[in-house]
């Protein structure tokens, strides 16, 4: 199996790299279940995290483990835009996303529980890798809808095109 190799922080991960779509492969990242990567992310992430955000917003599921640990490590607290919605929430805020390696439309769902947390607030976005920018523009509009700033984004990769707008400790290519 064909691998990439990366380093986040003081740890080094061969990726294996999948194909995604017909042609399109990619270095697949998953932070699921390694705590030293997420560890070493998050402390990274967090030192560079910029000093007026308020709340950090993160999509469920790769990226939750990481949100937990940069709100650890800033202080600041954070919010999962779920990808189902509950019958429990209140008022959610949905929109639809389709992401590269979904590759089939989803939903992201804020619960109106939430709104007070992001409402005026400055909001970093925190996502395991940034590629297409799908999941981006989709959390970016939640967030603007109920009256938050995003002020930050960050991420352990960016993938694919260059993302200078994204605060990230690596960059990962598109195999062809």
């Amino acid at each position: 199996m064909k691998t990439y190799s990366v380093q986040v922080g003081d740890v080094r991960r061969e990726l294996p790299v999948v194909e995604v779509a017909p042609g399109v492969s990619v270095a697949l990242f998953n932070m699921l279940g390694d705590t030293d990567v997420t560890e070493a992310a998050g402390r990274e992430l967090a030192a560079r995290l910029p000093a007026d955000i308020d709340t950090l917003v993160t999509p469920e599921v790769k990226a939750v483990p990481l949100a937990h640990v940069i709100s650890r490590y800033s202080g600041k607290p954070y919010i999962v835009i779920r990808k189902t919605q509950k019958p429990y929430m209140v008022e959610p805020v949905v929109r639809e996303v389709v992401s590269i390696t979904t590759g089939k439309p989803q939903i992201l769902v804020l619960d109106g529980f939430d709104v007070d947390k992001i409402r005026g607030k400055k909001v970093a976005i925190v996502d395991d890798v940034v590629s297409s920018g799908g999941t981006l523009r989709s959390l970016t509009g939640i967030i603007e809808e109920v009256g938050g700033t995003v002020a930050a984004v960050v991420a352990v990769f960016t993938e694919g095109d260059e993302r200078p707008e994204v605060l990230s400790l690596g960059h990962l290519p598109l195999f062809k």
